[in-house]
């Protein structure tokens, strides 16, 4: 994965991820090196394959909804990245489209990319926290 920063206020940067690359794992590592505290992003690109999931209120995890090991588009994918307890979490969902024009969506579990994903991300001024919300068993932003 290649970036740049594109303005300086606020920060944006391009993520260019090539083939390969995996989608998730790749986002948390640069925020993690930029020590990103508040930012949001979106991106389109193609995968060669892809893990979405949904988040069972019963269990309070997320499952598996959709795994493919196909040629897809990246429709659509977009998230936030918050600080929960000292590092940043990477929260993405995902649209994907497969050849026969179906889409299918949720949460972003894995994805390799095959051939590019370009990711235009912007951090905050304002830095986000992340707390454990005691309900729904996961960690929410607070303001």
């Amino acid at each position: 994965m290649r970036h740049k920063v594109l303005e300086e206020r606020p920060r944006t940067y391009v993520l260019i991820f090539e083939t390969g690359d995996e989608l998730a794992s790749g986002l948390k590592k640069f925020a993690q090196e930029q020590k990103l505290e508040g930012s949001s992003f979106k991106a389109i690109g193609a995968l060669s394959s892809v893990k979405l999931g949904w988040f069972n209120w019963e269990t309070k995890k997320y499952e598996t909804a959709v795994q493919l090991e196909e040629q897809v588009e990246l429709l659509s994918l977009i998230g936030d990245i918050a600080v929960k307890d000292g590092e940043p979490q990477v929260h993405a969902h995902v649209v994907i489209g497969r050849r026969d024009g179906t889409a299918h969506g949720g949460h972003l579990l894995e994805a390799k990319i095959r051939p590019t994903c370009e990711v235009i991300l912007t951090e905050s001024p304002v830095h986000l926290q992340k707390q454990m919300d005691p309900e729904s068993g996961i960690a929410l932003i607070r303001v």
